[in-house]
């Protein structure tokens, strides 16, 4: 094993990334796996971090080597590892738990009081090797390639915002066409939600959504987008409605969208506050919201690799592009150029 590696790394607080040949490789602790990394994809932090806005700013320090969904092999392990062995092909959770605060022993590691991220807090993927917590590695099967273990991480959030939603039987809008809502999209119609409808506001991310399943595909921001959806349900409004994108405009009109005594499930981050009428659209409609984030640690992983072998779900039809990791940039630009699905950088 070389004593260096390539990563791609933040060093200075403006917007970019460098690529360096010369980090060193992570040393690990007793506790600890190191990975080598086959493929990474990139996701909304990343994208923050690499245009440094506030979201960066106030919790990322420099330099950092970042990134955080990714799938590679073991390649040596610490002297009290049982979790997983050398050779073992794995993908790895993002939320690093303490394991002791009052969240992690009531079942809830995945929303640890101390939480840390990799790539955000700790050194991330976007490089040859990924030192981690055996607690943090989830291994995968050999069926399972490379790329679509990179993908488990983020699949996992859309899974467990679907989970969370109850979705059999029920009318079903999902507002966001990212990749995370776009795997939403097919969570909902493989776990049998009775409708299933994608708003966005890019044809061509609904134009994936309706390959996903969507049984509507719609802009949210024409003039017809709420007629639409009541036409749909009778007159009545949706179920559940799940919002991936964290945009007030979204978050308001999905509440409006739901019907009384529905549920809505928040799983995007919004980048400000967002102001809500809590009386009309929540109160009187006796709505039931619920916050998601992450993944639960495994149930979530395990419900992901349910949905992936049902053969009602093709998670390739999500993949936006493949980049060798030096060319990471033009992957970024793809995706602020409004390119849908996830970008993959192989390693």
């Amino acid at each position: 094993m070389n004593e260096t590696m390539k990563g791609i790394v933040k060093e200075q607080p403006a917007p970019g990334a460098v690529l360096r040949t010369d980090l060193p490789i992570p040393i690990i602790g007793d506790n600890d796996v190191l990975i080598k990394v086959r493929v990474s994809a990139i996701c909304g932090t990343d994208m923050h971090i690499m245009s440094w806005g506030d979201y960066a700013s106030s919790r990322v320090p420099i330099p950092m080597v970042f990134g955080h969904e990714f799938s590679g092999d073991v390649v040596k392990i610490g002297k009290n590892v049982t979790a997983c062995a050398v050779g073992d092909r794995v993908a790895g959770e993002t939320h690093i738990p303490c394991n002791h605060c009052y969240q992690c022993t009531h079942d809830n590691r995945h929303i640890c009081e101390n939480m840390k991220i990799i790539g955000v807090h700790v050194p991330g993927c976007f490089a040859d090797y990924i030192s981690l917590p055996q607690d943090c590695v989830y291994r995968i099967s050999d069926s399972t390639t490379y790329e679509v273990g990179a993908m488990l991480e983020p699949m996992g959030v859309a899974v467990h915002g679907v989970a969370a939603a109850e979705v059999k039987g029920k009318n079903v809008l999902v507002f966001g066409c990212g990749p995370i809502g776009l795997m939403a999209v097919g969570a909902c119609k493989t776990w049998e939600a009775k409708t299933v409808i994608a708003a966005d506001i890019m044809a061509n991310k609904l134009a994936v959504a309706s390959d996903m399943g969507a049984d509507l595909a719609l802009n949210s921001m024409d003039e017809d987008f709420r007629q639409r959806i009541m036409d749909a349900t009778d007159g009545v409004g949706v179920d559940v409605a799940i919002d991936y994108t964290g945009s007030a405009p979204a978050v308001q009109s999905g509440l409006s969208l739901v019907r009384k005594g529905g549920r809505f499930v928040l799983v995007g981050l919004p980048n400000k506050p967002v102001t809500l009428d809590l009386a009309d659209l929540v109160i009187y409609k006796e709505i039931t919201m619920i916050g998601v984030t992450g993944r639960r640690m495994y149930e979530t992983w395990e419900q992901c690799e349910q949905i992936l072998s049902s053969g009602k779900f093709d998670i390739h039809k999500v993949v936006g592009g493949t980049y060798p990791l030096e060319k990471f940039e033009d992957a970024f630009h793809a995706l602020k150029d409004g390119c849908p699905g996830k970008m993959l950088l192989v390693l």
